[in-house]
């Protein structure tokens, strides 16, 4: 298990959106942004209410989840002067999280996402939680 440095944290912690990629059993990539947040080990996000075609737990990205469990998540930063770019990329295997981490997560979230203070989010079977355990963390910036 890799741990976050100082600046990835730092980095992370100062964005606000995360592109999340998964791989379901086929191996058809999946991306799409996601609302993040942290503790000393781990990155989480939520299926949350926003509007969604199907139920949270029958989103594809849980799906894939559930096929392949490795996920990669990149927060970047572009600038039209690429010595200014920069990313954060955590890999690791992702899962759904019990009953009780999901109340832990909830509050990394909403106390990072104000928005999620107002959504139903506390059944974890309708609103899951995932964890993202980093394995890897790479840092680069352009400059």
């Amino acid at each position: 298990m890799a741990s976050w440095t100082a600046e990835a944290r730092q980095f992370l912690e100062a964005h606000r959106v995360g592109h999340l990629a998964t791989a379901g059993p086929d191996g058809a990539p999946h991306v799409i942004p996601v609302c993040y947040a942290l503790d000393d080990v781990a990155l989480y996000f939520v299926a949350d209410e926003k509007p969604k075609r199907r139920p949270a737990r029958e989103l594809l990205r849980l799906r894939n989840l559930r096929a392949n469990p490795r996920a990669a998540l990149v927060v970047d930063d572009y600038d039209e002067d690429w010595t200014r770019l920069a990313y954060v990329l955590v890999r690791g295997p992702a899962r759904v999280v019990d009953e009780a981490a999901h109340a832990a997560a909830l509050r990394l979230l909403r106390a990072r996402y104000p928005q999620y203070g107002r959504m139903a989010l506390d059944d974890p079977a309708a609103h899951p939680v995932v964890r993202i355990e980093p394995t890897r963390i790479v840092v680069w910036r352009g400059g």
